[in-house]
């Protein structure tokens, strides 16, 4: 099959053939159609993740239908429709037990622990556990960004922050995952405020049903703040990094009311250094300071109802697809031109 692979951190990655995965014993093989890129995918190509051993193939967002399966899979046949979770759990252990797949204690991950779905194939372990059908009415291509971006934001706001209708949430960082954001808060009910240094992700945010937006460009984190309080008339009842970085967590947290609720979504990669976060203001704010991670398997019905019913519409936040050779380009541009919106591969 052909693939891309990254043969060396930071280096372009190239197209070629390589040996196609065989289905793992109670897993299967997906015959990818769509796949999203992502900022992970970026940290993982930078060399930025333990995790990936090179050469390595990198993709975690994926849509297709069955091409094989492996032995002791039941319920599942080549030609079904199919996504799955960038966390792809044991169910077994401990988390996984308890219904928490998202954090299951010996994840694998397609794309960072091994070889994802840039490629014409990708291997789906414990199809029990990690396998989600697609309704009919329910697109590849939008169900190719459920897996991290739009699950993630859905868990991040339904599930972690509580976000009720008829409050306001900061958006800090407007790709991937914060359109998404802004997508699942406006279907709920919520008023949004995105913040991003983009002027073509601002205007995105403001299409997807975002309020307001504050460009950052040249301000302190105090100032941002500051303009996501006057920008929604007043302090935030909850805020999301959707980025990862020191300022857009500090922002985030200052921008919030009295026990507002912060969720840490963007990754802030340890080789990276660990930032400096302003923890007073926890402590003087009694906030919430949470993280989220994903969403397992069984809690997708919620999410693929409102794509079904035309509440969230994923293909909106696209603004480009490439096939394989366009996606090696656009990884590596990714750090330096990240661009606005979802770019959509197809193998």
């Amino acid at each position: 099959m052909r693939a891309v692979v990254v043969e060396s951190f930071g280096v372009q990655p190239v197209v070629r053939d390589v040996d196609a995965p065989a289905p793992p014993p109670g897993g299967v093989v997906v015959a990818v159609e769509a796949t999203g890129l992502c900022r992970s995918d970026w940290h993982a190509w930078a060399g930025h993740d333990p995790d990936v051993v090179l050469p390595h193939v990198p993709g975690h967002e994926l849509a297709g239908t069955v091409a094989a399966v492996g032995d002791g899979v039941d319920g599942v046949a080549v030609g079904d429709r199919v996504t799955a979770p960038f966390v792809l759990a044991c169910g077994s252990c401990a988390p996984c037990r308890a219904g928490e797949q998202q954090v299951c204690a010996r994840q694998e991950q397609p794309g960072f622990t091994y070889w994802g779905s840039f490629a014409e194939r990708v291997a789906v372990p414990r199809a029990a556990v990690n396998l989600v059908r697609l309704p009919d009415d329910v697109s590849t291509d939008a169900a190719a960004l459920l897996g991290c971006r739009y699950a993630t934001a859905f868990r991040t706001l339904v599930h972690v922050a509580r976000l009720q209708a008829g409050e306001t949430l900061a958006v800090h960082g407007c790709g991937g995952v914060g359109l998404a954001a802004v997508q699942v808060a406006v279907a709920g009910g919520a008023r949004v405020v995105a913040v991003d240094p983009s002027p073509a992700a601002r205007d995105l945010a403001r299409s997807l049903g975002a309020e307001r937006t504050v460009d950052p460009t040249g301000l302190a984190w105090t100032e941002v703040a500051s303009a996501v309080r006057d920008s929604a008339g007043g302090p935030v009842d909850v805020s999301v990094d959707a980025l990862g970085s020191e300022a857009t967590c500090a922002a985030s947290l200052a921008g919030l009311r009295p026990r507002g609720r912060h969720v840490q979504v963007g990754l802030l990669p340890a080789v990276l250094g660990d930032p400096a976060v302003p923890l007073r203001l926890v402590v003087g704010g009694e906030l919430q300071l949470l993280g989220s991670h994903g969403m397992p398997a069984h809690a997708y019905p919620g999410l693929l109802a409102l794509v079904a019913a035309g509440r969230l519409d994923p293909e909106r936040a696209v603004t480009r697809t490439v096939d394989l050779d366009g996606a090696a380009a656009a990884l590596a541009a990714m750090g330096d031109a990240p661009g606005s919106g979802v770019t959509l591969v197809r193998p």
